[in-house]
Protein backbone atom coordinates (compact mmCIF):
# COMPACT_ATOMS: atom_id res chain seq x y z
CA UNK A 1 0.00 0.00 0.00
CA UNK A 2 1.04 3.54 -0.70
CA UNK A 3 0.14 6.96 0.78
CA UNK A 4 -1.16 7.55 -3.15
CA UNK A 5 -3.31 4.49 -2.97
CA UNK A 6 -7.26 5.49 -3.72
CA UNK A 7 -8.22 1.70 -2.22
CA UNK A 8 -5.97 0.86 0.63
CA UNK A 9 -6.25 -3.12 1.97
CA UNK A 10 -7.87 -3.02 5.39
CA UNK A 11 -5.64 -5.69 6.38
CA UNK A 12 -7.83 -5.99 10.07
CA UNK A 13 -10.54 -7.02 8.17
CA UNK A 14 -8.55 -9.66 6.16
CA UNK A 15 -6.94 -11.00 9.84
CA UNK A 16 -10.51 -10.88 11.50
CA UNK A 17 -11.86 -13.10 8.36
CA UNK A 18 -9.64 -15.16 8.44
CA UNK A 19 -9.81 -16.08 12.25
CA UNK A 20 -13.60 -16.23 11.97
CA UNK A 21 -13.15 -18.93 8.98
CA UNK A 22 -10.08 -20.82 11.51
CA UNK A 23 -12.07 -20.62 14.66
CA UNK A 24 -16.02 -20.66 13.28
CA UNK A 25 -15.86 -22.94 10.11
CA UNK A 26 -16.55 -26.18 10.81
CA UNK A 27 -17.82 -29.00 8.87
CA UNK A 28 -19.45 -28.69 5.52
CA UNK A 29 -22.02 -26.65 6.65
CA UNK A 30 -20.05 -23.64 7.12
CA UNK A 31 -16.86 -23.23 4.98
CA UNK A 32 -16.24 -19.47 4.19
CA UNK A 33 -16.23 -16.26 6.43
CA UNK A 34 -17.09 -12.77 5.47
CA UNK A 35 -15.76 -9.61 7.25
CA UNK A 36 -16.96 -5.94 6.86
CA UNK A 37 -15.92 -2.59 7.95
CA UNK A 38 -18.87 -0.48 8.77
CA UNK A 39 -19.08 3.40 8.05
CA UNK A 40 -19.14 4.06 11.81
CA UNK A 41 -15.90 2.06 12.07
CA UNK A 42 -17.28 -1.90 13.44
CA UNK A 43 -16.16 -4.95 11.84
CA UNK A 44 -19.15 -7.01 11.26
CA UNK A 45 -18.55 -11.11 10.90
CA UNK A 46 -20.53 -14.25 9.90
CA UNK A 47 -20.45 -17.00 7.83
CA UNK A 48 -22.14 -18.66 5.33
CA UNK A 49 -24.75 -21.22 5.81
CA UNK A 50 -24.24 -24.07 3.12
CA UNK A 51 -27.19 -26.10 2.06
CA UNK A 52 -27.65 -28.14 -0.78
CA UNK A 53 -30.45 -26.17 -1.85
CA UNK A 54 -28.47 -23.00 -2.38
CA UNK A 55 -28.18 -21.57 1.42
CA UNK A 56 -26.69 -17.83 1.63
CA UNK A 57 -23.02 -17.04 1.26
CA UNK A 58 -21.32 -15.40 4.03
CA UNK A 59 -21.46 -12.27 2.39
CA UNK A 60 -25.27 -12.27 2.01
CA UNK A 61 -25.73 -13.62 5.95
CA UNK A 62 -23.23 -10.92 6.93
CA UNK A 63 -25.74 -8.57 5.30
CA UNK A 64 -28.05 -9.48 7.33
CA UNK A 65 -26.00 -9.95 10.71
CA UNK A 66 -24.94 -6.51 10.52
CA UNK A 67 -28.83 -5.08 9.75
CA UNK A 68 -29.30 -6.88 13.16
CA UNK A 69 -26.88 -4.70 14.67
CA UNK A 70 -28.04 -1.72 13.40
CA UNK A 71 -24.94 -1.12 10.71
CA UNK A 72 -26.66 0.13 7.62
CA UNK A 73 -23.59 1.31 5.53
CA UNK A 74 -20.62 -0.82 4.64
CA UNK A 75 -17.25 0.22 3.34
CA UNK A 76 -15.47 -2.63 2.74
CA UNK A 77 -15.95 -6.02 2.75
CA UNK A 78 -13.72 -9.32 2.61
CA UNK A 79 -14.65 -13.26 2.40
CA UNK A 80 -12.05 -16.27 3.83
CA UNK A 81 -12.36 -19.98 2.65
CA UNK A 82 -11.71 -22.78 5.48
CA UNK A 83 -9.40 -24.81 5.97
CA UNK A 84 -6.71 -21.93 5.12
CA UNK A 85 -7.76 -21.00 1.29
CA UNK A 86 -6.96 -17.26 2.22
CA UNK A 87 -9.72 -14.85 0.45
CA UNK A 88 -12.13 -15.77 -1.73
CA UNK A 89 -14.10 -13.44 -4.54
CA UNK A 90 -17.29 -12.82 -4.15
CA UNK A 91 -19.98 -15.20 -6.34
CA UNK A 92 -22.03 -13.50 -8.97
CA UNK A 93 -24.82 -13.37 -6.74
CA UNK A 94 -22.86 -12.02 -3.95
CA UNK A 95 -21.64 -8.91 -6.55
CA UNK A 96 -25.05 -8.12 -7.56
CA UNK A 97 -26.44 -8.38 -4.19
CA UNK A 98 -23.83 -6.05 -2.87
CA UNK A 99 -23.96 -3.66 -5.34
CA UNK A 100 -27.67 -3.15 -5.18
CA UNK A 101 -27.34 -2.81 -1.39
CA UNK A 102 -23.92 -0.63 -1.06
CA UNK A 103 -23.06 0.50 -4.41
CA UNK A 104 -19.86 2.42 -3.20
CA UNK A 105 -18.14 -0.56 -1.02
CA UNK A 106 -14.83 -1.81 -1.68
CA UNK A 107 -14.43 -5.53 -2.37
CA UNK A 108 -10.49 -7.26 -1.07
CA UNK A 109 -9.74 -9.55 -3.30
CA UNK A 110 -6.23 -11.32 -4.43
CA UNK A 111 -4.12 -13.88 -3.49
CA UNK A 112 -1.29 -14.33 -0.97
CA UNK A 113 0.67 -11.01 -0.50
CA UNK A 114 -1.53 -9.06 -3.08
CA UNK A 115 -4.65 -8.62 -2.25
CA UNK A 116 -6.26 -5.37 -3.32
CA UNK A 117 -9.56 -3.60 -2.70
CA UNK A 118 -11.90 -2.49 -5.64
CA UNK A 119 -15.21 -0.60 -6.15
CA UNK A 120 -17.45 -4.20 -6.18
CA UNK A 121 -19.01 -2.36 -9.66
CA UNK A 122 -15.79 -2.50 -11.17
CA UNK A 123 -16.58 -6.85 -10.57
CA UNK A 124 -19.34 -6.25 -12.42
CA UNK A 125 -18.75 -4.57 -16.02
CA UNK A 126 -21.71 -4.04 -17.88
CA UNK A 127 -23.75 -4.24 -14.82
CA UNK A 128 -27.41 -4.07 -13.81
CA UNK A 129 -28.18 -1.93 -11.19
CA UNK A 130 -32.25 -3.47 -9.45
CA UNK A 131 -33.26 -0.24 -8.78
CA UNK A 132 -32.09 1.55 -12.27
CA UNK A 133 -35.37 -0.27 -13.68
CA UNK A 134 -37.93 0.01 -10.96
CA UNK A 135 -40.78 1.27 -12.25
CA UNK A 136 -42.20 4.80 -10.60
CA UNK A 137 -45.46 4.00 -9.08
CA UNK A 138 -48.07 7.07 -9.23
Amino acid sequence: MTAADPHPVDHELVRAATEVARTRCRGDNHTMAAAARARDGRIITAVNAYHFTGGPCAELVLIGAAAAQGAYELDTIVAVGDRDRGIVPPCGRCRQVLLDYFPTIEVIVGTGDHPRAIPVADLLPERYVWADHQLDTP
